[in-house]
């Protein structure tokens, strides 16, 4: 009996992992979607487009609450921090293009509350049992993972500083600007009391604010006398020498 049940937690700890990597590649295609938003002339149907992709993803997200019925959610926590990190980039990376702030983790998880009404049958295990299972179920993000999944955001709206100068926008450089200072007044406030993960993830996130704040400053400086189109080039060369800088300290 024990290793039946031990080799039950193993197949369901196998279904979570492959639930997480889906997850995980869906929401990496919502972001580079939501990229496009900048350079293409109807930003609205990027935006309506990506809201599909979220609720595909919504939809393997509840396969996982499924999965977690009657489960400790922590035992199996490693095998969906991953999915689950990547979503929470990609729904704020889409409320911060939509309202220019950032979701709160309670917002994330409201939209993670499922229905009996719109469940899907998707094993026969929990298709035999659907009398046991509530009629309403949810998956909460753990504040770890939105904290990790925000920290990822900030390397997404670098490249949106960049590729929006690129496109001739000079003024969403410096709203990105103010929103990752406070972004990274935030974790600097948690420091290196919080987990080991969010303190490492510290330094990516300065790296992103240096190349925001340096293209704030050449927009400034230097904007008037840099046509246009050949910002971007002066913004590449330029990250690519802070990368070289940061390698060398």
């Amino acid at each position: 009996a024990f290793q039946l049940e031990l080799d039950t937690r193993h197949d369901k700890y196998e279904r979570l992992v492959k639930l997480s990597r889906d997850i995980t590649i869906e929401s990496k295609r919502t972001i580079f979607l939501l990229h496009r938003f900048t350079s293409v002339p109807n930003g609205e149907e990027v935006l309506n487009e990506s809201e599909v992709k979220l609720d595909a993803v919504r939809r393997k997200i509840k396969q996982v609450a499924q999965e977690l019925i009657g489960e400790d959610m922590y035992q199996f926590h490693r095998a969906i921090s991953p999915g689950l990190q990547e979503y929470v980039e990609a729904v704020s990376f889409q409320y911060f293009i939509k309202t220019r702030s950032l979701i709160s983790v309670e917002e994330i998880n409201k939209q993670l509350i499922f229905t009996a009404e719109d469940r899907e049958e998707t094993t026969n295990t929990t298709a035999n049992s659907h009398d046991k299972q509530p009629h309403t179920w949810s998956l909460k993000i753990t504040p770890v993972d939105y904290l990790l999944g925000v920290a990822d955001l900030t390397g997404e709206l670098m490249r949106l500083c960049i590729s929006s100068v690129g496109n001739g926008d000079i003024d969403t450089p410096f709203e990105l600007s103010q929103f990752l200072c406070q972004i990274y007044d935030g974790f600097t406030f948690i420091g290196n009391t919080g987990p080991y993960e969010v303190s490492k993830k510290l330094y990516t996130l300065k790296q992103s604010l240096a190349k925001v704040e340096n293209a704030c400053y050449t927009l400034k400086v230097r904007g008037s006398e840099i046509p246009k189109h050949m910002l971007a080039d002066v913004f590449s060369t330029k990250t690519e020498l802070i990368d070289q800088e940061e390698g060398l300290s």
